[in-house]
């Protein structure tokens, strides 16, 4: 079976086991419109049945797109390894992640900076999770 090289695929940096967190309801609205999803979690082994990755560069995988619901500050660590990890290029920035240093820092690496929620983007409704 040949792959799809328009598989939709996401990693969701800061995803949680938590279904009350975004980084959770994430994970959920993307699987429903038919993403294959990649959490990223620096402890979890495992969020809604998907294999949890502690970074981005340990995703097997090439991937396109990053969804962050972690804080700026921690953003603009993890921005780095999101810009060395081959093929992703897309970043959201979800409410409550973004901020100027964090946006211009991923300008800066050659990513396109979504600052707006990912959820919404893709047609979903966060209050449905």
């Amino acid at each position: 079976m040949r792959k799809n090289m328009d598989e939709k695929k996401v990693a969701i940096v800061g995803a949680s086991r938590d279904r009350m967190k975004f980084g959770n309801k994430a994970v959920r609205a993307f699987l429903e419109k038919g993403y294959r999803v990649f959490p990223v979690h620096p402890s979890e082994k495992q969020i809604e049945g998907q294999p949890a990755y502690r970074s981005v560069l340990e995703i097997p995988e090439r991937v396109e797109m990053a969804s962050f619901y972690i804080s700026s500050s921690i953003g603009l660590k993890v921005i780095e390894e999101v810009a060395r990890k081959e093929g992703m290029r897309i970043v959201y920035l979800n409410p409550g992640a973004e901020s100027e240093a964090l946006i211009q820092k991923g300008r800066a690496l050659g990513l396109e900076i979504r600052d707006t929620c990912s959820i919404l983007a893709i047609g979903a409704d966060p209050r449905k999770y």
